[in-house]
C-alpha cells in the first residue's frame, strides 16, 4: 500500500508519506519538499548497515551532498555528549542554514537529531526516516525533538517540525521481534486515548500482528491510522498546551520506569505498556473505566508479547522520578486516565496514596 497523511499546521505543514520501497524515493521526495545543498544523515550501529547505503545513494541521485553519521544504537545514545557530536559533524561538513540533516532510525535517532537540526545555527530543516513501528506511529510526528539528561527522559528538547516523513514499511521486515512488540504497544495507546474502533481491530488481529504475520497492507493501514490520529491531535494543539497532552497516556509511569531501571533495560514502549496498565488500574479508581475494560487492555498487551507487571523497583525512587516529570504542574504529578476505551482526560491529580496502592497491586 502506498498513502500520504497530512499534518496540518499552515505554513508549516507537512506529509507523512507511507508505503514500501520509499527509502529508495526519499531524495526526489525532499526535492519535491523544497530542501536543497547539503545533508547530513544520521543513523546508528544497527541500521546503518541495512539501510544507509540505500538512503545515501537516493539523496545523491537527487542531487544532494549527503555526508553519513553513525552513532552507538540504544537510549543511552540520547545525550548531550552524542548532541554536541553531530554539532561537530555539521560544522565538518559545512552544513549552513539552507541545509538540512535526516533521522535514519528509531526514536533516539529522530529525537536526537531532530533536537541538533533545532539548535545547530538556532534551526534548519530536517527529516524523519523511522525503522522502527514505534517511531513511525509516534515519535516521528509531531515536532517533539530531545535528550535524556540524569534527572529524567526528555527533559531537554524543542519542538521543531521535520520538512516531511517518510515511512518505508519495509523496513519493519528487519526488525527484531521485541523492538516490533514495543511499538505495537504506542499502536495500542492510540485505541485507548481516541478510537475505540482500531482498539477493537487490534484485538481481532492481535496473533497476526504479534508475528506479522497479518501483512504489510494491514499493519501500513494500522500505522496510517495512528499518524492521522496523531496529526489531528497535533494540529488542534501543537506544543501542548492542552489536548496533546492525551498522548502521554501511560508515559508518566513509563518515563520513570525507565529511569530509575536504567536506560535501556526497558524498551520505551515495553516501559508505556507498564504505564498503561498503571494508569488503567488508576482509572478504574477514579475516572470510571470499568474493569472489564481494564482487563480487556491488558489482555491485549499480553497477546501482543508486552509485560503488564511493574517491575520490583523501589517505589520511593519511582515517585522521585515522576516529580520531574514534564507533566508535573505546581509540584503535583498530572496523569491522562481514560473514562472508556476511546476516551481520555488530561491533568488527572491522584491521591498519592493510591499512586502507591496501585504500583504495588501491578507490582511483580
Amino acid at each position: 500500500m502506498n498513502c500520504d497523511v497530512t499534518v496540518e499546521l499552515g505554513d508549516r505543514s507537512y506529509p507523512i508519506h507511507i508505503g514500501s520501497g520509499n527509502l529508495d524515493t526519499l531524495g526526489e521526495s525532499c526535492k519535491a519538499a523544497g530542501l536543497k545543498g547539503k545533508c547530513l544523515i544520521v543513523t546508528d550501529e544497527t541500521v546503518a548497515p541495512l539501510y544507509s547505503d540505500r538512503v545515501f545513494q537516493s539523496l545523491e541521485k537527487a542531487g544532494f551532498k549527503p555526508a553519513l553519521e553513525i552513532l552507538p544504537a540504544g537510549e543511552p545514545t540520547k545525550c548531550q555528549a552524542q548532541l554536541f557530536n553531530l554539532y561537530s559533524k555539521a560544522a565538518a561538513h559545512g552544513l549552513d542554514r539552507k541545509c538540512f540533516m535526516v533521522a535514519l532510525g528509531g526514536g533516539v535517532i529522530g529525537d536526537l537529531t531532530g533536537y541538533a537540526a533545532a539548535s545547530w545555527l538556532r534551526g534548519i530543516q530536517f527529516v524523519q526516516v523511522p525503522t522502527t513501528l514505534l517511531s513511525m506511529v509516534d515519535s516521528s510526528v509531531g515536532g517533539k525533538t530531545g535528550i535524556n539528561i540524569p534527572a529524567g527522559k526528555n527533559l531537554v528538547g524543542a519542538f521543531h517540525q521535520p520538512e516531511l516523513v517518510m515511512i518505508d514499511l519495509d523496513t519493519l521486515k528487519t526488525l527484531p521481534p521485541r523492538e516490533f512488540a514495543a511499538g505495537m504497544s504506542e499502536v495500542v495507546k492510540y485505541g485507548i486515548l481516541w478510537d475505540a474502533e482500531l482498539f477493537q481491530t487490534l484485538e481481532l488481529t492481535a496473533s497476526g500482528l504479534a508475528d506479522f504475520s497479518c501483512g504489510t497492507d494491514n499493519l501500513g493501514k494500522i500505522i496510517a491510522r495512528c499518524c492521522e490520529i496523531k496529526a489531528e491531535v497535533v494540529r488542534q494543539d501543537e506544543r501542548e498546551g492542552g489536548l496533546r497532552g492525551i498522548l502521554n497516556f501511560g508515559h508518566t509511569a513509563a518515563h520513570a520506569i525507565e529511569n530509575v531501571a536504567g536506560y535501556g533495560e526497558f524498551l520505551h514502549g515495553e516501559a508505556v505498556s507498564i504505564g498503561m496498565v498503571y494508569a488503567a488500574h488508576l482509572s478504574v479508581a477514579l475516572k470510571g473505566l470499568s474493569v472489564e475494560e481494564s482487563a480487556r487492555i491488558e489482555k491485549l498487551l499480553m497477546e501482543l508479547a508486552l509485560p503488564v507487571g511493574a517491575p520490583k523497583l523501589l517505589w520511593k525512587k519511582i515517585r522521585a522520578a515522576m516529580a520531574v516529570d514534564k507533566k508535573t504542574v505546581g509540584g503535583l504529578t498530572k496523569f491522562v486516565l481514560a473514562d472508556r476505551i476511546g476516551h481520555v482526560d488530561f491533568g488527572c491529580e491522584v491521591p498519592e496514596a493510591l499512586l502507591e496502592e496501585v504500583w504495588d497491586g501491578i507490582s511483580q
